[in-house]
């Protein structure tokens, strides 16, 4: 990835359960609010369906049409068949995301890749913090106080608007926002 993709991605990193879908939808509405308009992109480890048995669309799926846009007044979906099952890089993603109508992309998962991204973590799940492994992660976000030093900034979990401003500030500081 180039500096200028990273400089208008950051994710949100942490393990299963922790919260970051809803932390996520609670840090759209207010960066939306400052004028961002903010797309997304989730990863997620099962094999998704989003088309439905008996619809055209999927049966000319079936048939072999790759990829397959569906295309209506409200929104627009492509489903790309993958020839080679695997997991995909952010990069890759990336490569086909539509950036001309948004200014921030945020990212849930890809926890492993290097770009900018905030840590969620919970002590009550039992896992480690990823950022005293992952010099990427520009801050953490949690529902407890840990006995650690601090050398990145820290929020609560249950807190979105400190969350949110933090962001526009490291958004400022990089020259997007």
């Amino acid at each position: 990835m180039n500096a200028t993709n990273a400089s208008k991605v950051i994710g949100f990193a942490g393990y299963s359960g922790v919260g970051k879908t809803t932390l996520l939808k609670q840090i759209i509405p207010l960066l939306s609010a400052k004028g961002l308009r903010v797309g997304l992109i989730k990863k997620t480890h099962h094999d998704i369906e989003i088309d439905k048995p008996g619809k055209d669309s999927y049966e000319l799926r079936m048939a072999g049409f790759n990829p397959v846009m569906l295309s209506s007044s409200h929104r627009r979906a492509i489903i790309t068949e993958h020839k080679l099952v695997r997991e995909r890089s952010l990069s890759e993603e990336l490569n086909y995301f539509d950036r001309t109508e948004v200014d921030l992309i945020l990212v849930e998962g890809f926890k492993t890749e290097i770009f900018p991204k905030i840590e969620l973590h919970r002590p009550s799940l039992g896992m480690p913090l990823l950022h005293l492994g992952d010099s990427s992660i520009i801050a953490v976000a949690t529902d407890a106080t840990l006995p650690i030093e601090r050398s990145i900034p820290w929020f609560d979990i249950n807190s979105p608007k400190p969350i949110a401003d933090f962001m526009l500030d490291f958004l400022n500081d990089h020259g997007i926002y």
